[in-house]
């Protein structure tokens, strides 16, 4: 550990700067708070910060104040391209001893172009999205998938990745937990698409669609997914989003770059891309990705 950060020193308890507040970002943070970890916190907009002031944490003014000290750096930002933008700009809060965890659903390329950066930064880099969306971040149950070249670094995130998450699956090589989190997502979209698509038909076929719920419960294909999304999608309740349409969208296009990029073409992961993007350019993005339930309908209207 960082021998100059007394908070971190002889106990094994790290200092957590994180980096970036939204709906994530702010639910971990309260998480990592109550673990007994010395938080910093910064993000663009300083509001959603300052809420967390009454958790003990040091509201910052720059990603490098946020740094300074911090033994692990968490960062929870939009895309591949404001991560890098900001850890550029907290270049000067960094040590060498830093571990950086990167949770930004990105690419394989892109999370090993964060890690070069990590690398130019003098600062050890740690690949990990996350699995879930508002709810288990609130309950501290996500699911963490990570990779590192540095196998010190396992230990060191151990008590952030506890604080947030149920458990952990780690991969051998940087690139192998951001390709994971493609898979997982390619999976919970093509899910989403096909409980919003089962729904229009009943109901097209003058069925009330709560039946195909009731149908699918009880089945092997059932799922805690499809028995929270489905009814939410037929009582139109999807303006408070667990996982936002327009980054479930951003998701679409990483999934399909990233095959077609492999050399393959994934016809359900495509047809999912179509539709969110459609639904995201009719004002449907800040809803809840079951949106696209809306944007079936419409198409069958």
């Amino acid at each position: 550990m960082n021998s100059s950060n007394p908070a971190s020193s002889g106990r094994g308890r790290p200092m957590v700067a994180v980096l970036g507040i939204g709906t994530m970002g702010a639910a971990m943070a309260r998480n990592i708070a109550a673990a007994g970890l010395a938080l910093r916190v910064w993000n663009r907009n300083r509001a959603p910060a300052e809420e967390l002031a009454d958790t003990g944490a040091v509201v910052c003014d720059s990603p490098a104040d946020a740094c300074r000290g911090a033994d692990v750096v968490l960062t929870l930002l939009a895309n591949e391209k404001v991560v890098a933008e900001v850890m550029d700009q907290a270049r000067d809060g960094l040590d060498p001893r830093t571990v950086w965890v990167q949770s930004c659903t990105v690419s394989p390329e892109g999370t090993r172009r964060l890690a070069d950066q990590a690398r130019r930064l003098g600062v050890i880099y740690v690949d990990a999205p996350l699995l879930g969306t508002k709810e288990p971040a609130v309950a501290g149950t996500l699911g963490m998938l990570a990779a590192t070249d540095d196998e010190s670094a396992r230990e060191r995130v151990r008590p952030v990745f506890e604080a947030v998450g149920s458990r952990t699956v780690w991969l051998d090589e940087v690139g192998q937990a951001s390709g994971l989190k493609l898979a997982y997502n390619a999976w919970v979209l093509a899910t989403v698409e096909g409980v919003a698509e089962s729904l229009t038909l009943a109901r097209a076929l003058g069925i009330d669609p709560h039946k195909v719920i009731e149908a699918i419960d009880g089945s092997a294909l059932n799922s805690q997914y499809v028995q929270t999304k489905g009814p939410k999608m037929i009582e139109d309740d999807l303006d408070t989003p667990s996982f936002p349409l327009e980054a479930a969208a951003k998701d679409a296009m990483l999934i399909t770059d990233t095959a077609r990029a492999a050399g393959l073409h994934l016809g359900i992961a495509e047809v999912v891309r179509e539709q969110l993007g459609v639904a995201v350019d009719r004002g449907m993005g800040r809803a809840d990705v079951a949106a696209t339930y809306r944007q079936s309908r419409r198409t069958a209207h």
